[in-house]
């Protein structure tokens, strides 16, 4: 493999309402449409082979409209969704802070050591991931590979290519249809663009 591209799905009707979405099925707003789009002219010169999403509508979407750009069939995987939230899935921030202050400093804090009921831990999540990166190298190594996915997903992603500890989680930020690339090279893998969006603010 040569490069992954790794692309934050549009903005979702969630994410005006700033609602936790974790892996609710929330579709994209005209907005998030219209930076799909964006994104989508800013790779048709990248030289991507495939394309992979989450199957998640917010992502999938986000990739079919890349897809369609750039002539590409986009597959979906489980294994890119967004981490599962549990019981905090459809809140508010304000709400998470109101009831669940200690856990919801810990995120901020140390999202690492976050345990709530029926969510995935970053660790677990991380896995996750990571199993469905490791079955696209496994038969495309030499390919360059596009992931359409989630805020949380991409991060833990981001950081394992980079073999960077987890605690680091708290230092990224990816906005929507953010881009980032990452080089497989012979022997180190290189962080070539991180959390990119000059292609939504120039429109």
């Amino acid at each position: 493999m040569k490069k992954i591209y790794l692309v934050r799905h549009g903005e979702s009707q969630w994410n005006i309402l700033k609602k936790m979405q974790g892996q609710q099925d929330i579709p994209l707003t005209d907005e998030g449409m219209r930076q799909a789009n964006l994104i989508g002219n800013r790779l048709i010169n990248e030289k991507i082979d495939r394309i992979y999403s989450s199957d998640l509508m917010r992502a999938f979407n986000t990739a079919k409209i890349i897809g369609e750009k750039l002539n590409i069939h986009v597959t979906p995987m489980e294994e890119f969704r967004e981490i599962k939230f549990g019981i905090w899935e459809g809140m508010s921030n304000k709400k998470m802070l109101a009831e669940y202050p200690d856990e919801f400093l810990t995120w901020k804090k140390m999202p690492e050591n976050l345990r709530i009921e029926g969510a995935e831990s970053l660790e677990q999540l991380q896995s996750r991931a990571m199993n469905g990166i490791n079955k696209i190298m496994a038969d495309k190594e030499d390919e360059n590979i596009l992931i359409v996915s989630h805020s949380a997903t991409l991060k833990t992603i981001i950081l394992s290519l980079l073999n960077i500890d987890l605690t680091h989680f708290k230092n990224l930020t990816l906005d929507n249809v953010s881009l980032t690339i990452i080089e497989m090279r012979d022997y180190n893998n290189v962080l070539k663009t991180l959390n990119d969006t000059c292609h939504v603010k120039e429109n």
